[in-house]
């Protein structure tokens, strides 16, 4: 786990070094990363030119108090490429930031507040200038919530770069 951990922090840390060269603000509104891609792009030196502040929004509640549309997540479900479409953009709103990513997902068991649940699917958007990418994902079983969220930082890491 530890070289897989570095070799996902070496890509956010070149991130963030890139938005700092092209003085571009980053924010996110994480559910089930839990702020983990906020910590690893401010985990390099000068972050704080580029990340205003950025949202961990665990429950549906939290991410409707956020700026998601409650009918969205009615509609589609709080996991979706909607609600991770309009987490990227509320935040982004929110931040007034260039770049905002919107991530949910089911890591390990069924959530048993919402029977959209999946174990292992993921769903993430990247707000950039007009343009939103949305990716929906089917992770492998993990041994733990740490290894997962890993992975997907590491899956989010690779659609920033090839946007940036």
């Amino acid at each position: 786990m530890d070289d897989f951990e570095d070799f996902v922090r070496g890509k956010y840390q070149k991130i963030t070094k890139t938005l700092i060269e092209k003085k571009k603000y980053i924010t996110t509104m994480e559910s089930c990363t839990s702020g983990l891609i906020a910590s690893l792009i401010t985990d390099t030196e000068g972050s704080s030119a580029i990340m205003k502040g950025a949202f961990v929004t665990y429950s549906n509640e939290a991410k409707i108090m956020q700026g998601v549309p409650e009918t969205v997540i009615a509609e589609y479900g709080v996991y979706s490429c909607e609600t991770a479409t309009e987490m990227a953009k509320a935040a982004k709103t929110a931040y007034g930031a260039d770049i905002a990513i919107g991530v949910t997902g089911t890591m390990g068991n069924i959530d048993p507040a919402n029977n959209d649940s999946t174990p292992g699917e993921i769903y993430y958007a990247i707000a950039y200038g007009s343009d939103v990418f949305v990716t929906k994902d089917k992770l492998m079983s993990k041994g733990t919530r740490a290894e997962y969220k890993l992975v997907v930082a590491n899956l989010i890491a690779d659609k920033l770069l090839s946007i940036l």
